[in-house]
């Protein structure tokens, strides 16, 4: 019984100086991010200071802010918001990856994107009536079918963003 009271004791101490040698004080908080923002043929953001983007991620939309913790996100067709003080940006994309890293960094890299204010609802709805049309007389399981139902996802997210109701 006193081997057993040793050992328990030697352990507690043991486990509290590995405490103390392995913790850190909590870096300060900081008061912005950075963000860089590039398409295959032109850079949108570099290096820009930001307050915060939400994010259109493949699993569900999430805001990135100062200080969040690092994340990989693929992102699906959606609107990706970036809000500074001059107010917000909005951007519709087609999909990409966004990686938050560690000291408030965030890259996002898709393939196209386009402010939401260029968008036209008009065309948006005329290109997705002519996709679904191309769906449904496409061959089932043709290349044809699957690059029409493609552009179906892409101008119904699309048409979500300007907040028409395609179905």
């Amino acid at each position: 019984m006193v081997l057993s009271n040793a050992l328990v004791a030697a352990r507690r101490t043991a486990t509290s100086a590995l405490r103390r040698h392995l913790s850190t004080p909590a870096p300060a908080a900081s008061t912005g991010m950075t963000l860089n923002f590039n398409l295959p043929q032109e850079t949108l953001y570099s290096g820009a200071a930001v307050d915060s983007v939400v994010v259109p991620g493949a699993m569900g939309e999430y805001e990135v802010t100062a200080d969040h913790v690092p994340i990989v996100a693929e992102l699906k067709a959606g609107t990706l918001t970036i809000k500074a003080e001059g107010g917000e940006e909005k951007y519709f994309v087609p999909g990409g990856f966004s990686l938050t890293h560690e000291g408030s960094t965030t890259d996002i890299v898709c393939p196209e994107a386009v402010k939401l204010d260029d968008l036209d609802p008009a065309a948006v709805t005329a290109n997705y009536e002519a996709a679904k049309a191309r769906a449904s007389s496409a061959e089932a399981g043709s290349p044809d079918a699957a690059e029409a139902l493609i552009e179906v996802e892409v101008n119904r997210a699309m048409g979500g963003a300007l907040g028409l109701s395609l179905a």
